[in-house]
């Protein structure tokens, strides 16, 4: 497996750990089993002078290395306009072959806002506008919506996005070589919609901090280079893209509506019936992702289009012995058996998809075991997020759930 997490941020983001750095996250990378990482926050300055020093070119082409672990240049951008009488947000991973692309791409974007306030720049002109000037750059540079289904910054967002990507990009819609589908949404709500068949669906963990790469990724026959992940995406190759790494769709943060002050989280089918007004405060509800897609969707629950590529649902292995030995998923002990799991059977992630049982026992706790077996035959229950908080999940019944961190 060559597993690929093509979108993070880097210490020069706001709200984010200051190990985001080359040296730590080639360390978790290898920990997680994470072979290709985007370096995330490619367009700052700082950070682009401390990549240029740090990575080192490999035979492949735009693919560096660090420590052993190869990378991609990617940045993630925010768009805030109007457009048709409303304020729009949205975000946007961009994915370089070269250094030389990405000080392009600085120097057209600049007059439009800050490269320097902060490592995702906000730039005030639209989605399609910097398609166009992008491609003015390198018909190369990757383009790829964010978690296109996130309420407050997205592509389909409920609050300041479109409902279809031609009404936001126009005749530019392919110059777009993916969709994200972000932590609320995973590859069948999006099979629901007809018109995003044409687009290959990837994902990737947005991390804010080290612990958190991997956490959604998407998993390659064999090692890429530039060139080939653009194929492989622009053609959707399910023989050389096996299958993306979700989150369960209910453990991201807008997943129900809601209204996080008031804890209110519902089901779509009971917001619509309170006009999507909170019942304790009479304000709107926050209209999370599974709602958005009923509203776009054109085709049933369960849906599959042909020739798409699929997917594995897991839960992070700190979360499944922290259940299973009913402590924090902080405290030292469930670290000291991560990192005992790690050193004697392989990256996370190999432990999660394919280890086998047999291999495990005799090392393991017989209940994390159990854990891994349950995840991997999605036979957890999850409390579903809304407006912000994260859902929560229960892989043994009898056990009270735990929240998960922000990032």
């Amino acid at each position: 497996m060559y597993i690929a997490d093509l979108h993070i941020h880097s210490k020069y983001s706001r709200a984010t750990s200051k190990d985001m750095t080359p040296e730590i996250l080639a360390k978790y990378a290898k920990e997680k089993g994470v072979s290709l990482l985007g370096t995330g926050d490619a367009i700052h300055p700082k950070y682009l002078e401390e990549l240029k020093e740090k990575l080192k070119p490999t035979s492949r082409y735009g693919i560096y290395e660090y420590d052993g672990v190869d990378f991609i240049l990617s940045g993630e951008i925010s768009n805030i306009y109007s457009q048709d009488g409303k304020l729009r947000k949205i975000h946007t991973v961009l994915l370089y072959p070269d250094f030389e692309s990405v000080k392009a791409v600085q120097k057209k974007l600049a007059p439009y806002g800050s490269i320097f306030a902060d490592g995702r720049p906000i730039f005030g002109l639209s989605l399609k506008k910097t398609i166009e000037l992008v491609r003015e750059v390198s018909d190369e540079i990757m383009i790829i919506p964010a978690h296109i289904w996130t309420p407050w910054f997205s592509l389909f967002g409920s609050n300041s996005g479109f409902d279809s990507i031609e009404e936001c990009c126009g005749e530019l819609s392919d110059e777009i070589i993916a969709l994200e589908t972000g932590l609320s949404s995973d590859p069948p709500m999006n099979w629901r919609l007809s018109a995003l068949d044409k687009y290959t669906l990837v994902s990737n963990s947005d991390a804010h901090s080290p612990s958190r790469i991997g956490r959604e990724a998407n998993v390659f026959a064999h090692p890429v280079d530039f060139n080939e992940l653009r194929e492989i995406l622009k053609n959707e190759d399910s023989t050389r893209f096996l299958f993306t790494i979700e989150f369960f769709p209910e453990e991201g943060k807008y997943h129900y509506d809601g209204h996080r002050n008031c804890k209110v989280s519902l089901h779509p089918r009971e917001s619509i019936k309170l006009h999507n007004v909170c019942p304790v405060c009479g304000r709107p509800l926050t209209v999370g992702v599974l709602h958005r897609v009923e509203d776009l969707a054109d085709r049933p629950e369960g849906f599959r289009p042909p020739g798409k590529i699929g997917y594995k649902n897991l839960v992070p292995l700190d979360e499944i012995i922290a259940d299973a030995l009913e402590v924090g998923k902080e405290s030292k002990r469930v670290r000291a058996e991560y990192e005992n799991m790690v050193k004697h059977l392989g990256p996370e992630l190999e432990i999660l998809l394919q280890i086998p049982y047999e291999d495990m026992e005799g090392r393991v706790n017989e209940k994390i075991i159990e854990g891994i077996r349950m995840v991997r035959e999605g036979k957890v229950k999850v409390v579903p997020g809304y407006d912000g908080v994260y859902g929560k999940i229960e892989i043994f019944p009898k056990q009270e759930t735990k929240q998960m961190s922000l990032f």
